[in-house]
């Protein structure tokens, strides 16, 4: 009975210390849980890159439409179709046999003009000598003197006509206005060309430097002229912004464009600015009529932040941050962005400079909740995978 007695004491005292333990409210065990661990980045703010990334298309630098100025058949083309070309260099002959002919019409006409000029200052010379002796009547020096100015008004006229026609017998020939890159040509030899308009042989383009052109939005300008105005941002003068271009294969363009045009006025029809930078092309490598993306650099952002793009969270209000503050707990931060950066977001507004950022661990990460921080590191490559990688 003794022994019964102490077996029942036993099991009396072990139920109630496990009704005990199960009376404990749930948040006492959940505090002693660790907190969870999350990995951040801890900012500094710092100046970087007035960027945005556009869409243009490249144009010729210059364009020059070539044209039949006179009317005759075309006799032959000079050049090589896409050759390079130099300037007032010949490209087409048209027949010239009916522009020479007219030439030299108009010649034999500056003769006679000549000749009867000189006829008619002989008589003005005679009449001046002996009107004033009264041998010939007023009457009669008046007709010799206006005779004499008639011709020489014929042969001024007849001069300008022999000029016009040798000017044309010049236009026979075709050459080149500019110099660039020669286009395919319009018409064929044996086409009666110039009759009433002047017709298009070929155009020439030049091609080194190009044109890129594009557009911004209103938006995008008036953000940036505030953040100027408000000293957040310095804005490079129209001769000093940079244009990379991103060519269709992903790779980075040689050569750096200028902005050297902002338009002063809105397109109504897209609600957007236009601007064209000048890009060297000494490969030739862009053609005219291309579309290309490109990165304009602005100016500069004073006193942003980077952070990386797996950190940026959105939802009905917003881009927002996870910050682990001083005593340790989650805090969410609205923080406005302007774009990204080598693979960084750039966020203008709503961090302080020691905030430390939730990078890694999210999910586990609670606004109002404690955490344990640790810095975050980039996920890497295995080292097999990057020595595969290479053979």
């Amino acid at each position: 009975m003794k022994l019964h007695s102490a077996f029942t004491r036993v099991g009396v005292a072990a139920l109630a210390a496990i009704a005990a333990g199960c009376g404990k409210p749930q948040s006492q065990q959940q505090q002693q849980m660790p907190p969870p661990e999350v990995g951040v980045v801890t900012v500094q703010p710092h100046s970087a890159p007035l960027e945005r990334s556009l869409v243009g298309r490249l144009s010729a630098y210059r364009s020059a439409d070539v044209r039949a100025r006179v009317p005759g058949v075309l006799q032959k083309r000079v050049y090589e179709e896409g050759s390079n070309v130099e300037q007032d260099q010949v490209l087409f002959q048209i027949d010239p046999d009916q522009l020479r002919a007219v030439l030299n019409a108009a010649q034999a006409t500056l003769a006679q003009a000549e000749a009867t000029y000189t006829n008619n200052h002989v008589a003005a010379e005679r009449a001046r000598e002996l009107g004033p002796k009264g041998y010939i009547s007023k009457s009669d020096v008046d007709n010799a003197l206006a005779a004499e100015r008639t011709a020489a008004a014929a042969v001024k006229q007849a001069k300008a006509n022999v000029d016009s026609a040798r000017i044309n017998l010049g236009y026979a020939t075709v050459r080149a206005p500019i110099a660039g890159r020669a286009g395919k040509q319009q018409v064929t030899e044996g086409a009666l060309v110039g009759q009433g308009q002047a017709t298009l042989l070929t155009t020439i383009e030049q091609i080194d430097p190009l044109y890129v052109n594009f557009t911004m939005s209103v938006t995008d300008m008036e953000s940036m002229r505030k953040a100027k105005a408000a000293g957040q941002a310095t804005l490079a003068a129209a001769n000093e912004a940079e244009v990379r271009l991103m060519l269709p294969d992903g790779s980075t363009y040689a050569h750096a464009g200028t902005v050297d045009f902002s338009d002063t006025s809105v397109d109504p029809a897209t609600g957007a600015i236009t601007l064209r930078a000048k890009v060297p092309n000494p490969e030739h490598a862009l053609l005219p009529g291309m579309f290309v993306s490109l990165n304009a650099l602005l100016g500069q952002r004073h006193d942003v932040f980077s952070v990386p793009q797996a950190a940026l969270q959105r939802d009905a209000n917003g881009a927002y941050l996870l910050v682990v503050d001083a005593d340790g707990k989650v805090v969410r931060k609205d923080v406005t962005t302007d774009g990204t950066q080598g693979g960084d977001w750039i966020v203008t507004g709503g961090l302080a400079n020691g905030d430390q950022v939730v990078v890694s661990g999210l999910q586990r990460a609670k606004p109002g909740q404690p955490a344990k921080a640790t810095p975050w590191q980039p996920a890497t490559a295995p080292a097999g995978a990057a020595a595969a990688g290479k053979q």
